[in-house]
C-alpha cells in the first residue's frame, strides 16, 4: 500500500520514483519523532525535501538532522526565555 501511494504521488508530482529514498526519510522521521516531538517528524521531512531540492545531498542532510535529533535537549528548562518573547 505504501509503495502504491508513493508511486501515485510521484506520478502526480512529476518525480521519478527511483529518486525517493523511502527508508532514509522514514528513519529520519522516526528519530525526530522519538527524540524531539511527533509533530516535528513531518516538518523535518519537509525541510529535508527543501534542502534536497536546493542541491543538498539527501544522505548528508538526513545524517545532520538525525544527529541533531539524537542530541536534542529542547526542553523548556534549558531554553533561553528571551527566545519566547
Amino acid at each position: 500500500m505504501l509503495d502504491d501511494w508513493l508511486d501515485a504521488a510521484c506520478l502526480e508530482l512529476g518525480l521519478a520514483r527511483d529518486e525517493i529514498d523511502r527508508d532514509l526519510v522514514l528513519d529520519l522521521a522516526r528519530d525526530v519523532a522519538h527524540n524531539v516531538a511527533r509533530p516535528a517528524a513531518p516538518l523535518t521531512a519537509y525541510l529535508l525535501g527543501l534542502a534536497v531540492g536546493r542541491g543538498a545531498p539527501a544522505r548528508d542532510a538526513a545524517a545532520r538532522l538525525t544527529g541533531m535529533a539524537e542530541g536534542w535537549r529542547g526542553d523548556a528548562a534549558e531554553r533561553d526565555p528571551a527566545a519566547d518573547a
